[in-house]
């Protein structure tokens, strides 16, 4: 009986061969396992670019945080601006009317040399005249000058 079973597997192995489902059933097989290989190469490799990936994306995050908050840096100095523009102006008109009032200021005080100058030149003049009008009178009055010095 044990024969007869062999002679069996034997004759139906046969059939199959003859058939071609074993050769399509190994030819699957062999595909199956040349699939399951390149998945575990792909796995194998996105393990490697994982890091480099990781790396990447927190870098991409951190450029995305950095322009935002720039953005959001604009936004208040624009904001602070807008607030401060009032101020600004007043600011600059009474640093204009501050150098309008220093521009007169020079303008009275040049105004006031320019007087004390000629004051002075005037006063000059006037003690210039007076010690040529002495001593003419004294060119014209010689015998009454040496009666001053023996009075004395």
């Amino acid at each position: 009986m044990n024969k007869l079973l062999e002679f069996g597997r034997k004759a139906m192995f046969y059939v199959r061969v003859l058939s071609g489902y074993e050769e399509r059933r190994i030819r699957s097989y062999r595909l199956e396992l040349q699939r399951r290989l390149e998945q575990a190469q792909e796995k194998k490799a996105a393990l490697r670019r994982a890091p480099e990936q990781v790396i990447l994306s927190e870098v991409r995050n951190m450029v995305e945080e950095m322009q935002a908050l720039n953005k959001k840096l604009e936004e208040t100095e624009a904001a602070i601006e807008e607030y401060f523009k009032p101020l600004d102006k007043e600011a600059e008109f009474i640093m204009k009317m501050q150098l309008d009032g220093e521009e007169s200021t020079k303008e009275l005080l040049e105004t006031l040399q320019k007087q004390a100058l000629l004051e002075k030149l005037e006063e000059e003049r006037n003690a210039n005249k007076q010690n040529v009008e002495t001593s003419q009178q004294r060119n014209q009055d010689p015998a009454s000058a040496p009666s001053h010095a023996q009075m004395r």
